[in-house]
């Protein structure tokens, strides 16, 4: 199986972090001019999909882990997580696309450092993506208030 990538991220994050959330960071999704065409009608959308190859994490060392790397969180298995370190190194998130110029997506909340390989876009299709009463472990709806409090 192989991959080839079709782009690249453009960003000021270089590294793992935690202090800025991800969802404030602006990128942009620099495209190969060979696929210039292929973004014809993408803008549009207000969302996309972002399939990335996370190029710089380790493969991981342990198949359980805590998330976020807090030991207050339960140990669970690594696809239980969004941690990056994968199997298969492959990143996806949705992301709102601010603007398109030439062959390059502007793009708020993509979780991908600057470099990144890009693997695929893809439309952001409400009536297919969006799931009602979707189900959340606890630890996760825990971090997701632990989140919008600190916020306030």
């Amino acid at each position: 199986m192989q991959f080839q990538s079709i782009g690249f991220v453009r960003n000021s994050i270089d590294e793992a972090h935690r202090d800025t959330p991800w969802e404030t960071i602006e990128s942009e999704i620099v495209i190969d001019e060979r696929w210039r065409d292929a973004l014809d009608g993408i803008a549009d959308f207000s969302h996309v999909w972002i399939i990335f190859h996370i190029d710089r994490t380790p493969a991981p060392d342990a198949l359980r882990i805590h998330p976020m790397k807090d030991e207050a969180m339960p140990r669970v298995g690594i696809f239980a997580t969004r941690s990056p370190q994968r199997p298969n190194p492959i990143g996806i998130r949705a992301v709102e696309l601010l603007g398109v110029r030439n062959n390059v997506l502007h793009v708020r909340g993509l979780d991908a450092l600057t470099g990144s390989p890009v693997l695929d876009i893809k439309p952001y299709l409400p009536r297919g993506d969006a799931i009602p009463n979707a189900r959340v472990s606890e630890w996760v709806a825990r971090l997701w208030r632990e989140d919008s409090s600190n916020a306030e």
